[in-house]
């Protein structure tokens, strides 16, 4: 089965002016839901104190970041319901439906009232929400790649790199935010109202999202497939070792992305730093991500994915401990800095490519149900439990370094991924 043939129907590149509208419409939903999620990691040490109080603050952050990663569990259900639903009903009819469950989710967040006032209701209205952005961003990522590929066959690389483009930018905006308010707001205002504030503009982002997503068109792919009737079935039918190659080609990107959020409690927690240094270093990785992502994208189109992933990955495997010595033998604002541009180079090289060759590896059939599926299972198992993995191996063992220690395990996984992806079935 070769997933990259193009049809006769896609010879005809769509203009700049609606790639530009394709690109806009899929990439501001998936920014707004990944500026909510990013923000509970980047609050969670105020997060912790506010709603889950415990006899110590190590066990209030794990409890907070726990929560973090519970969500993740519903993400594969999430995945599951809407990127089935996507392949049955449309790309766009899911996109609708996830972005509005975020909503939801973001507001519930925003409005919590705390530990304080209604007692373990608020830990538990957390819970709560965070599983509804789980569910939610479970068919995300899946609906919005297929969107976008399936609008210009030709340009896969480029049209999907903002996928990660995107995340970029809602890593920028809320590290604006986190340097913003910790930097101007003291701490008994931050934990009064500050921390809200992010949530809140979360939510003015969601109409914007909506309503563009309403007028554009389903990409040519996509129409001119026949339709699965079951594609779950279909799926785990014919396709497995494909959903294994794309959790596996995931796993060191998903691994950097929930490490780079962790870093502002990394900051705190084992360096001493102010929480303002490792937000305003994390908003220097956004702007890396935002701007270089679209360029490793287009290359990826001319050179191939599997080349330009594997470099990155190679470097990742080879660079990251020393720079996690470095960071801990002379923490400081600049070296934080330093060390956060490089990786999140190092990821904008490695995610420019990767939703393209994730969304070759199926066809237009099963497109968004396969990237659902192995997306929210990597992303579980490899991503929303990184910080709290993190955590407690620096706890149980005392090493600063337990990061760097994640991310080569990581970084080797993908590479046999890659490599297996390459020699089994030929991609590129």
């Amino acid at each position: 089965m070769n997933t990259t043939t193009l049809t006769s129907q896609d010879a005809a590149l769509p203009s700049a002016a609606k790639i530009r509208r394709i690109i806009f419409a899929a990439s501001i939903g998936n920014a707004l839901e990944w500026f909510d999620l990013i923000v509970y990691g980047f609050f969670a040490v105020t997060i912790a104190k506010l709603f889950f109080p415990a006899t110590s603050e190590a066990t209030s952050l794990l409890l907070t970041l726990g929560t973090f990663g519970l969500s993740y569990l519903i993400r594969p259900i999430g995945g599951f319901v809407l990127g089935a639903y996507a392949d049955r009903a449309g790309r766009k009819a899911s996109l609708l439906l996830s972005i509005a469950m975020m909503m939801v989710g973001t507001l519930l967040i925003a409005l919590m009232p705390t530990y304080a006032s209604i007692g373990v209701l608020a830990p538990l209205g957390i819970m709560l929400s965070r599983l509804m952005q789980g569910f939610s961003a479970g068919g995300e990522f899946a609906s919005s790649t297929a969107f976008l590929v399936e609008h210009a066959p030709q340009r896969r690389g480029f049209m999907s790199s903002w996928q990660f483009a995107s995340q970029g930018l809602a890593t920028l905006l809320a590290s604006g935010f986190g340097a913003l308010l910790t930097s101007t707001l003291s701490t008994a205002q931050l934990e009064s109202w500050g921390w809200r504030v992010p949530f809140l503009f979360g939510l003015a982002i969601g109409p914007i999202g909506l309503y563009i997503r309403r007028y554009v068109d389903e990409g040519v792919e996509f129409k001119t497939q026949a339709r699965s009737e079951a594609p779950v079935r279909e799926l785990f039918a014919d396709q497995k070792m494909r959903v294994l190659l794309s959790i596996g080609v995931l796993v060191i990107s998903t691994a950097i992305n929930y490490m780079v959020l962790y870093m502002p409690t990394y900051a705190i927690k084992q360096l001493g730093l102010p929480a303002s240094t490792g937000f305003a270093a994390t908003l220097a990785t956004g702007f890396v991500l935002t701007l270089v992502t679209p360029l490793v994208g287009h290359l990826s189109d001319r050179t191939g994915r599997i080349r330009v992933m594997a470099a990155a990955a190679v470097l990742m495997l080879a660079t990251v401990w020393p720079t996690f010595v470095w960071l801990t033998h002379h923490a400081s604002f600049s070296t934080m800095l330093a060390a956060l541009i490089w990786i999140g180079l190092l990821k904008a090289t490695y995610c420019g490519a990767l939703p393209a060759l994730m969304a070759e590896l199926f066809p237009a059939q099963t497109r968004a149900t396969g990237l659902a599926v192995s997306y929210n299972t990597g992303v579980t198992l490899f991503g929303g439990f990184a910080p709290f993995v993190i955590t407690w191996l620096i706890s149980a063992t005392g090493n600063r370094l337990s990061p760097a220690l994640y991310l080569m395990g990581c970084a080797v996984l993908s590479l046999v991924a890659l490599l297996v992806a390459r020699m089994r079935l030929g991609m590129r």
